[in-house]
Protein backbone atom coordinates (compact mmCIF):
# COMPACT_ATOMS: atom_id res chain seq x y z
CA UNK A 1 0.00 0.00 0.00
CA UNK A 2 1.23 3.29 -0.72
CA UNK A 3 2.16 6.11 2.13
CA UNK A 4 0.21 8.80 2.22
CA UNK A 5 1.26 12.16 1.23
CA UNK A 6 2.72 13.90 3.77
CA UNK A 7 1.55 17.41 4.58
CA UNK A 8 4.21 19.85 3.16
CA UNK A 9 6.11 22.21 5.13
CA UNK A 10 7.54 25.40 3.50
CA UNK A 11 9.95 27.69 5.45
CA UNK A 12 11.61 30.39 5.35
CA UNK A 13 15.27 31.05 6.46
CA UNK A 14 15.21 34.93 6.66
CA UNK A 15 19.02 34.61 7.92
CA UNK A 16 21.00 37.85 9.17
CA UNK A 17 17.94 40.01 7.31
CA UNK A 18 14.97 42.20 8.98
CA UNK A 19 14.84 43.72 12.48
CA UNK A 20 12.07 43.83 14.31
CA UNK A 21 9.77 46.79 12.83
CA UNK A 22 10.96 45.13 8.95
CA UNK A 23 9.85 41.65 10.38
CA UNK A 24 6.61 42.32 11.96
CA UNK A 25 5.47 44.14 8.35
CA UNK A 26 6.55 41.06 6.73
CA UNK A 27 4.38 38.76 8.27
CA UNK A 28 1.65 40.87 7.97
CA UNK A 29 1.87 40.73 4.27
CA UNK A 30 2.41 37.38 4.46
CA UNK A 31 -1.02 37.00 6.53
CA UNK A 32 -2.67 39.45 4.19
CA UNK A 33 -1.83 37.43 0.98
CA UNK A 34 -1.92 33.60 2.25
CA UNK A 35 -5.23 31.53 1.39
CA UNK A 36 -7.45 30.98 4.21
CA UNK A 37 -6.54 27.20 5.01
CA UNK A 38 -3.29 27.00 3.28
CA UNK A 39 -2.59 23.07 2.36
CA UNK A 40 0.77 23.12 3.60
CA UNK A 41 2.68 24.30 6.92
CA UNK A 42 4.32 28.00 7.27
CA UNK A 43 7.01 28.66 8.98
CA UNK A 44 9.45 31.71 9.05
CA UNK A 45 12.52 32.05 11.12
CA UNK A 46 13.55 35.51 11.93
CA UNK A 47 17.04 37.03 13.58
CA UNK A 48 16.94 36.15 17.42
CA UNK A 49 15.92 39.83 18.01
CA UNK A 50 13.35 39.78 15.97
CA UNK A 51 11.72 36.23 17.55
CA UNK A 52 9.52 38.15 20.16
CA UNK A 53 7.71 40.28 18.04
CA UNK A 54 7.20 38.39 15.56
CA UNK A 55 5.92 35.22 18.37
CA UNK A 56 3.77 37.83 19.54
CA UNK A 57 2.28 38.84 15.96
CA UNK A 58 1.58 35.17 15.40
CA UNK A 59 0.03 34.37 18.63
CA UNK A 60 -2.96 34.72 17.48
CA UNK A 61 -3.31 33.12 14.44
CA UNK A 62 -2.31 29.46 13.51
CA UNK A 63 -1.23 30.11 9.78
CA UNK A 64 2.18 30.77 10.18
CA UNK A 65 4.65 28.78 12.93
CA UNK A 66 7.63 30.91 14.55
CA UNK A 67 10.91 29.14 14.26
CA UNK A 68 14.57 29.94 15.00
CA UNK A 69 17.71 30.09 13.16
CA UNK A 70 19.76 28.29 15.41
CA UNK A 71 20.39 27.97 19.51
CA UNK A 72 22.71 26.08 22.12
CA UNK A 73 22.47 22.58 23.71
CA UNK A 74 22.64 23.94 26.70
CA UNK A 75 19.73 25.61 29.04
CA UNK A 76 21.75 28.50 30.83
CA UNK A 77 25.36 29.28 31.04
CA UNK A 78 28.47 31.45 30.45
CA UNK A 79 27.90 31.56 26.76
CA UNK A 80 28.22 35.27 25.51
CA UNK A 81 26.11 35.46 22.61
CA UNK A 82 24.37 32.28 22.51
CA UNK A 83 20.68 31.86 23.20
CA UNK A 84 19.31 28.71 24.89
CA UNK A 85 16.82 26.50 24.25
CA UNK A 86 13.79 27.08 26.74
CA UNK A 87 14.33 30.69 26.14
CA UNK A 88 12.90 29.88 22.33
CA UNK A 89 10.67 27.75 23.75
CA UNK A 90 9.20 30.45 26.00
CA UNK A 91 9.11 32.91 23.56
CA UNK A 92 6.62 30.70 21.27
CA UNK A 93 9.34 29.57 18.90
CA UNK A 94 7.66 26.20 17.59
CA UNK A 95 10.49 24.80 15.20
CA UNK A 96 14.08 25.38 15.33
CA UNK A 97 17.06 25.47 12.04
CA UNK A 98 19.81 23.32 13.38
CA UNK A 99 23.32 22.25 11.78
CA UNK A 100 22.24 25.16 8.82
CA UNK A 101 25.48 25.04 6.43
CA UNK A 102 26.54 28.59 7.18
CA UNK A 103 26.48 27.37 10.56
CA UNK A 104 28.85 24.37 9.75
CA UNK A 105 31.01 26.09 7.39
CA UNK A 106 31.45 29.12 8.94
CA UNK A 107 31.17 28.85 12.53
CA UNK A 108 32.90 25.34 12.76
CA UNK A 109 29.92 23.51 14.18
CA UNK A 110 30.84 19.35 14.17
CA UNK A 111 28.24 16.96 13.71
CA UNK A 112 28.65 16.48 17.54
CA UNK A 113 27.67 20.06 18.35
CA UNK A 114 24.44 19.57 16.18
CA UNK A 115 23.61 16.05 17.55
CA UNK A 116 23.74 17.62 20.71
CA UNK A 117 21.17 20.81 19.44
CA UNK A 118 18.89 18.30 18.36
CA UNK A 119 19.01 16.13 21.77
CA UNK A 120 18.19 19.81 23.51
CA UNK A 121 15.43 20.45 20.91
CA UNK A 122 14.03 17.25 22.17
CA UNK A 123 13.77 17.70 25.55
CA UNK A 124 12.22 21.15 25.30
CA UNK A 125 9.70 20.11 22.89
CA UNK A 126 11.03 22.11 19.95
CA UNK A 127 11.06 20.28 16.59
CA UNK A 128 14.37 20.39 15.28
CA UNK A 129 15.28 20.92 11.73
CA UNK A 130 18.09 18.91 10.78
CA UNK A 131 20.28 20.16 8.25
CA UNK A 132 22.45 18.24 6.12
CA UNK A 133 24.39 18.55 2.65
CA UNK A 134 27.54 18.06 0.96
CA UNK A 135 29.90 20.11 -0.58
CA UNK A 136 31.32 20.90 -4.17
CA UNK A 137 34.37 18.38 -3.64
CA UNK A 138 32.55 16.00 -1.32
CA UNK A 139 29.87 16.14 -4.61
CA UNK A 140 32.58 15.46 -7.05
CA UNK A 141 34.44 13.06 -5.82
CA UNK A 142 30.77 10.71 -5.35
CA UNK A 143 30.66 11.15 -1.41
CA UNK A 144 27.40 13.00 -1.15
CA UNK A 145 25.39 9.75 0.43
CA UNK A 146 28.22 9.11 2.74
CA UNK A 147 28.04 13.09 3.98
CA UNK A 148 24.80 12.92 4.32
CA UNK A 149 24.58 9.22 5.78
CA UNK A 150 26.91 10.74 8.31
CA UNK A 151 25.34 14.34 9.77
CA UNK A 152 21.97 12.39 9.56
CA UNK A 153 23.26 9.90 11.87
CA UNK A 154 25.37 11.80 14.22
CA UNK A 155 22.06 14.52 14.22
CA UNK A 156 19.63 12.09 15.22
CA UNK A 157 21.14 8.98 17.38
CA UNK A 158 22.46 11.56 19.93
CA UNK A 159 18.96 12.80 20.96
CA UNK A 160 17.56 8.92 20.70
CA UNK A 161 15.51 7.97 18.18
CA UNK A 162 12.83 10.71 17.20
CA UNK A 163 9.25 10.15 17.10
CA UNK A 164 6.27 10.46 14.68
CA UNK A 165 5.84 14.28 14.01
CA UNK A 166 8.82 15.55 16.02
CA UNK A 167 11.54 15.98 13.74
CA UNK A 168 12.18 17.21 10.05
CA UNK A 169 15.00 17.64 7.85
CA UNK A 170 16.19 19.61 5.11
CA UNK A 171 18.36 18.66 2.50
CA UNK A 172 20.65 21.49 1.00
CA UNK A 173 23.33 20.82 -0.77
CA UNK A 174 26.05 23.59 0.39
CA UNK A 175 26.87 24.55 -3.07
CA UNK A 176 23.63 25.38 -4.37
CA UNK A 177 23.08 27.82 -1.57
CA UNK A 178 22.81 31.10 -2.89
CA UNK A 179 23.90 30.53 -6.36
CA UNK A 180 20.85 30.23 -8.15
CA UNK A 181 22.36 26.60 -8.67
CA UNK A 182 20.39 23.05 -7.81
CA UNK A 183 20.68 19.54 -8.57
CA UNK A 184 19.03 17.52 -11.07
CA UNK A 185 15.22 16.49 -9.85
CA UNK A 186 16.75 12.96 -9.92
CA UNK A 187 19.80 13.59 -8.05
CA UNK A 188 17.31 15.41 -5.42
CA UNK A 189 15.22 12.85 -5.46
CA UNK A 190 17.63 10.19 -4.54
CA UNK A 191 19.49 11.62 -1.67
CA UNK A 192 15.65 12.71 -0.40
CA UNK A 193 15.52 9.04 -0.65
CA UNK A 194 18.70 8.22 1.07
CA UNK A 195 17.92 10.59 3.79
CA UNK A 196 14.56 8.61 4.69
CA UNK A 197 16.11 4.94 4.58
CA UNK A 198 18.83 6.43 7.25
CA UNK A 199 15.98 7.44 9.68
CA UNK A 200 14.22 4.28 8.63
CA UNK A 201 17.36 2.58 10.14
CA UNK A 202 17.80 4.79 12.99
CA UNK A 203 13.68 4.85 14.24
CA UNK A 204 11.87 2.50 12.20
CA UNK A 205 9.95 2.59 9.10
CA UNK A 206 6.67 4.44 10.26
CA UNK A 207 8.68 7.06 11.88
CA UNK A 208 10.72 7.60 8.13
CA UNK A 209 7.18 8.28 6.60
CA UNK A 210 6.17 10.24 8.34
CA UNK A 211 8.95 12.29 8.63
CA UNK A 212 9.21 15.39 6.07
CA UNK A 213 12.03 16.00 4.35
CA UNK A 214 12.59 19.53 2.90
CA UNK A 215 15.07 20.76 0.31
CA UNK A 216 17.21 24.09 0.71
CA UNK A 217 19.38 24.70 -2.42
CA UNK A 218 18.47 27.89 -3.34
CA UNK A 219 14.55 26.95 -3.94
CA UNK A 220 12.85 29.63 -5.60
CA UNK A 221 9.44 30.13 -7.79
CA UNK A 222 10.91 29.53 -10.80
CA UNK A 223 12.17 25.94 -9.67
CA UNK A 224 9.72 24.76 -6.64
CA UNK A 225 7.26 23.01 -8.57
CA UNK A 226 9.64 20.74 -10.11
CA UNK A 227 11.36 20.11 -6.59
CA UNK A 228 8.23 19.85 -4.74
CA UNK A 229 6.69 17.48 -7.03
CA UNK A 230 9.40 14.80 -6.29
CA UNK A 231 8.09 11.71 -4.07
CA UNK A 232 10.15 12.19 -1.08
CA UNK A 233 10.27 15.96 -0.97
CA UNK A 234 8.12 17.36 1.39
CA UNK A 235 8.56 20.99 1.32
CA UNK A 236 11.33 23.58 1.14
CA UNK A 237 13.92 25.46 3.70
CA UNK A 238 13.76 28.78 1.54
CA UNK A 239 16.26 31.39 1.80
CA UNK A 240 16.68 34.87 -0.02
CA UNK A 241 12.85 33.39 -1.85
CA UNK A 242 11.55 33.91 1.36
CA UNK A 243 11.75 37.90 1.98
CA UNK A 244 9.52 38.81 -0.92
CA UNK A 245 5.82 37.99 0.46
CA UNK A 246 4.75 37.46 -3.60
CA UNK A 247 7.93 34.96 -4.04
CA UNK A 248 7.41 33.10 -1.04
CA UNK A 249 3.24 32.82 -1.80
CA UNK A 250 4.18 31.38 -4.99
CA UNK A 251 6.39 28.70 -3.29
CA UNK A 252 4.17 27.84 -1.03
CA UNK A 253 1.27 27.04 -3.77
CA UNK A 254 3.63 24.97 -5.41
CA UNK A 255 3.79 22.66 -2.43
CA UNK A 256 0.18 21.43 -2.91
CA UNK A 257 -0.42 21.87 -6.95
Amino acid sequence: MATPRRRPLIMGNWKMNLGPAEAEKLVDELLAILPPEPQADIAVAPTFIAIGPVCRRLAATRAILPGAQNMHWEDHGALTGEIAPPMLAEAGVRLVILGHSERRAIFGETDDMVGRKVAAAYRHKLIPVLCVGEQETERDTGATLEVVGRQVRAGLEAGGPPSDGDLVLAYEPVWAIGTGRTPTTPEIQEVHRFIRDEVAAIAGQATADATRILYGGSMNPKNSAGILALPDVDGGLVGGAALDPAGFLTIILSATA
